[in-house]
C-alpha cells in the first residue's frame, strides 16, 4: 500500500462546505426510494445515498433527495445538480462511455421483465406477438424490449410514458395487455400497487441483464474512489459479520485486522480518501452491511420479501464481491 494522503476533489469540498450529499433518486419506487407521508425517504437507493453521508459528513441524515424521472436523472447528474445518482439505472457501455457519467459498481443484479393478467393464461413472452405494451421512456427496457422482439420476429405497440407513475396507472386502467421493467419493479408494482394482485403474474422469462449501480460525473477522481468504497465497505462489513447491532463489541475485543479496519479501530484507511478513521464505522453503524439494507428495504424484512438471488454474496453462491479493504 502507498503511503499519503488523499486531496479532497471538488465534489467533496463542496459537499464538506454545504453540510449535504445530493442524491439523485426514483421518484417513486418502494423498496428502492419512497417518501412518507411526512418527507421521510427509505429504500435500498435511500440507503447508499444515506451511507455516503455518514462516510463523508459522519451523519447519514445529512442528505438532500432529489426526486429524478427516467428522462432527467441522467441530466441531472451530468449538469450538477445532484452529487450521485442513486436510482436503479442500468451500467451500461454507452452510458459509461459517451455520457460524461462513470458507473461506481453493481449494487443490485436485476433483470427486465412482463407482468400480464392470468386471465390470459400467458407463459412465455413469446406469446405477446401483436401484443399492447406499457413501458417507461428513457430506459434500457424501451431498447430492450425492441431488440428482444425484432430478434425474435415479434410485433407489438408500445404505448410509452415518461413517469412510471402514468405506466403504473396505464396497467391497472388496461390501457395495455403487459407492463414491462425490471423485476424487481414489477414485483414491487404488483405487491404494493396493483389491485386485485392475484390477478396477475410475473412472466418466467427475463429477456435482458440489468446490472444496476450509482453513477458519478467523470473528472473528479476522488469523489469517484468515495463512492466506490463506501459500496464496497458496505459487501466488505457483510462478508466480515460486522453489522450496525455488533461492530461496537467487534471494535472493542475483535482480533482480525480486518474487522479493526472496518470498525474504525485499525489501520487508518479514511485518510487515503480524505474522510475520517470512522468512516467505514459510521457506515455500518448508522446504515447498516449490505446484507441488513437489503433485507430491510427489498428482503425478508420488507413487505416485497423478495429472494438475494444474484444479489448474495459470492461465499454464498451470489455474484456480490468486494475487493479487500487493506
Amino acid at each position: 500500500m502507498l503511503a499519503g494522503t488523499a486531496h479532497a476533489g471538488a465534489v467533496l469540498d463542496a459537499i464538506k462546505k454545504n453540510d449535504v450529499v445530493t442524491c439523485g433518486v426514483h421518484t417513486g419506487n418502494p423498496g428502492f426510494a419512497l417518501a412518507d407521508s411526512s418527507g421521510k425517504w427509505a429504500g435500498f437507493d435511500v440507503d447508499y445515498c444515506r451511507a455516503l453521508a455518514a462516510a463523508v459528513l459522519g451523519d447519514a441524515n445529512k442528505v438532500k433527495y432529489v426526486p429524478t424521472s427516467g428522462q432527467t436523472r441522467l441530466t441531472a447528474l451530468q449538469s450538477g445538480e445532484i452529487d450521485v445518482l442513486a436510482r436503479n439505472t442500468t451500467w451500461t457501455y454507452t452510458r459509461d462511455t459517451s455520457l460524461n457519467l462513470v458507473w461506481v459498481g453493481i449494487n443490485f443484479y436485476d433483470g427486465q421483465a412482463f407482468l400480464a393478467p392470468k386471465k390470459d393464461e400467458l407463459t412465455s413472452v413469446k406469446q405477446l406477438t401483436g401484443a399492447t405494451i406499457c413501458v417507461d421512456s428513457g430506459s434500457t427496457t424501451e431498447k430492450n424490449l425492441a431488440d428482444y422482439f425484432a430478434a425474435n420476429g415479434l410485433t407489438y405497440k408500445a404505448v410509452v410514458f415518461d413517469q412510471q407513475e402514468a405506466s403504473h396507472q396505464a396497467f391497472i386502467n388496461g390501457r395495455c395487455d403487459v407492463y414491462t421493467n425490471d423485476f424487481t419493479s414489477l414485483a414491487s408494482f404488483l405487491t404494493t400497487e396493483v389491485p386485485n394482485k392475484e390477478n396477475y403474474q410475473i412472466l418466467p422469462e427475463l429477456i435482458s441483464k440489468e446490472p444496476l449501480g450509482p453513477a458519478v460525473r467523470r473528472g473528479d477522481d476522488d469523489w469517484f474512489a468515495i463512492a466506490k468504497w463506501v459500496l464496497n465497505a458496505m459487501v466488505q462489513a457483510e462478508e466480515l459479520g460486522v453489522t450496525s447491532h455488533n461492530i461496537d463489541d467487534l471494535k472493542a475485543n475483535s482480533k482480525d485486522p480486518a474487522v479493526l479496519s472496518i470498525a474504525g479501530a485499525g489501520d487508518d484507511l479514511g485518510r487515503f480518501l480524505g474522510l475520517s478513521k470512522d468512516w467505514s464505522y459510521n457506515i455500518v453503524k448508522q446504515v447498516g452491511n449490505y446484507g441488513e439494507v437489503f433485507d430491510r428495504n427489498l428482503g425478508s424484512g420488507s413487505v416485497l420479501k423478495l429472494p438475494r438471488g444474484h444479489n448474495e454474496l459470492w461465499m454464498k453462491g451470489g455474484l456480490l464481491y468486494s475487493p479487500p479493504l487493506r
